[in-house]
């Protein structure tokens, strides 16, 4: 039998506070990053350990992040969480 799994819950679009970089963590393990209105600027693969992420660019380099307090640190960049409308 097959289990429904709930999408992680770092799942979903973080914004910096002014909203010129939107990074949406995909529930597939993709990202996909906007920056300055450049749509997938970066993209690539990212895990979850804990409270850690490490990315993989499809550009080849890597990156980490953390989550602490519900705000993602993800190398200088510091993202929120953006609700989605109800």
């Amino acid at each position: 039998m097959n289990a429904t799994r709930a999408p992680h819950p770092y799942v979903g679009m973080w914004v910096t506070a002014d909203g010129r970089i939107r990074q949406e963590l995909l529930a597939n393990g993709r990202y996909e990053e906007e920056r300055d209105g450049r749509k997938r600027a970066y993209t690539g693969r990212y895990t979850v350990t804990g409270t850690h992420l490490d990315y993989h660019d499809d550009l080849g380099f890597t990156a980490t992040g953390d989550v602490r307090d519900g705000v993602l640190y993800h190398e200088h960049l510091v993202l929120y969480r953006q609700e989605r409308p109800s």
